[in-house]
């Protein structure tokens, strides 16, 4: 066991975050590898300062029902770079899982047990004793159902399938859905938690489908479809809507008018990550319109190996439009404007917080690393709360269960 030490910095007023308050009102974010927890009642953001040698990054994978345990994952320094290209050498980068406990700062590494590979990566918490954890063994990717520390260990998917990731719990728990990177292509499946009883949601290999989301009510997914013959930098995606069965499965967006792949920043400080779209609890899709005729300011750079997982150049002399916040009604298609951050303003990750009152999202101006905002569930009282540490922005947003505040 680790001790792991906590820098304590004041951010937002009390006062500046004044409006509704969430009884989930406390956040996870990420700023230069490093991870924090933001506090809505007082305005304090914390960082979690672990003293675990050779680690390059840390960030959370999931929060336990308790509110008082978060389950991280860290990396060493990445293997892949210059020279070693990003599908053969990233998952050879060692990696480790911890649970962190907020009472008494408590670090524990987890999946030492029977350990396959250097490179785990937590998918989905099943309760408070297992989770799917993605193993890749040279080259080759499988999810494994396990206990915490590793053992009694299920395939929930095979090699030579694909990779799997991007899983998302039925409301009932009982039921995952997932996207895999196939032979055929990116396509949707769902599983009961061993990864029997399976279901082919989606697919079509002139398609790619992405990161399924299950509905409040457990009777519907969503998901991307993104124009990949025609993108293959993945900017843009439309949106699906589909029974978990495959049936009743319809296209709700027209001319990929989502951001997908989100980037931002500039070259001495850049950033990115799939923006996913995600439900309200009435029953709406919260996801990032774009404007007429946006085009990003880095630009995929295809004739070009990629040795990073980015492969852009920054562009920003080009760029123009952006994006705004929607909350689409799947049954009706009609799309509400939540956010009008103009031309130039890149809006994404929205969430609506768990009480339903508030949502967090990321702004990124042209050339800027992301801010974390939140607004009202109709979008009024929009405000900025946190900025990061120095330059680096504040990213991927997560909304965690009450329990020990700041």
């Amino acid at each position: 066991m680790v001790g792991g030490g906590l820098s304590l910095r004041t951010g937002l007023s009390l006062t500046e975050a004044a409006g509704t308050v969430e009884s989930f009102s406390r956040l996870l974010y990420v700023s230069h590898g490093r991870t924090f927890l933001f506090d809505l009642k007082t305005g304090a953001s914390k960082e979690f300062e672990f003293e675990v040698p050779d680690q390059a990054t840390w960030q959370a994978a999931g929060c336990f029902p308790d509110g008082q345990r978060i389950l991280f994952l860290s990396m060493e320094a990445r293997r892949d770079g210059p020279g070693r290209p990003f599908d053969e050498y990233y998952t050879q980068t060692p990696t480790h899982i911890w649970i962190h406990d907020l009472r008494d700062g408590s670090l524990r590494e987890v999946a030492t047990s029977q350990r396959r590979a250097v490179f785990y990566t937590p998918q989905l918490l099943l309760g408070s004793d297992r989770m799917l954890v993605q193993v890749v063994s040279e080259g080759v990717g499988q999810i494994f159902n396990m206990a915490l520390d590793g053992s009694d260990q299920i395939e929930f998917t095979k090699a030579g399938e694909g990779l799997p990731y991007g899983c998302d719990l039925s409301p009932d728990g009982s039921r995952i859905a997932y996207h895999l990177a196939s032979p055929r292509g990116y396509e949707i499946w769902t599983s009961d938690l061993q990864g029997e009883n399976r279901v082919r949601v989606s697919g079509d290999p002139d398609r790619l489908f992405f990161g399924p989301k299950w509905s409040p009510d457990g009777d519907w997914l969503t998901f991307q479809e993104c124009r990949h013959r025609n993108d293959p930098g993945h900017d843009w995606s439309d949106l699906v809507v589909s029974r978990p069965d495959g049936s009743e499965q319809r296209r709700l967006t027209l001319g990929q008018s989502h951001w997908f792949g989100a980037t931002y920043g500039r070259p001495n400080n850049r950033g990115g990550g799939s923006n996913m779209l995600a439900w309200t609890r009435d029953g709406g899709i919260l996801y990032s319109r774009r404007l007429p005729k946006s085009k990003v300011p880095w630009e995929y750079q295809i004739q070009r190996k990629d040795i990073d997982h980015y492969n852009r150049d920054f562009k920003p002399e080009s760029a123009k439009g952006g994006t705004e916040i929607h909350r689409l009604n799947p049954g009706s298609g009609e799309s509400v404007k939540l956010t009008m951050p103009g031309e130039g303003a890149w809006d994404c990750r929205a969430q609506e917080g768990p009480g339903g009152n508030s949502i967090v999202f990321c702004r990124a101006k042209t050339g800027e690393m992301p801010a974390l905002w939140l607004m009202d569930r109709n979008g009024k009282n929009e405000r900025s709360i946190s900025s990061g540490t120095g330059i680096f922005g504040a990213d991927h947003p997560q909304w965690m269960p009450d329990g020990l505040g700041i």
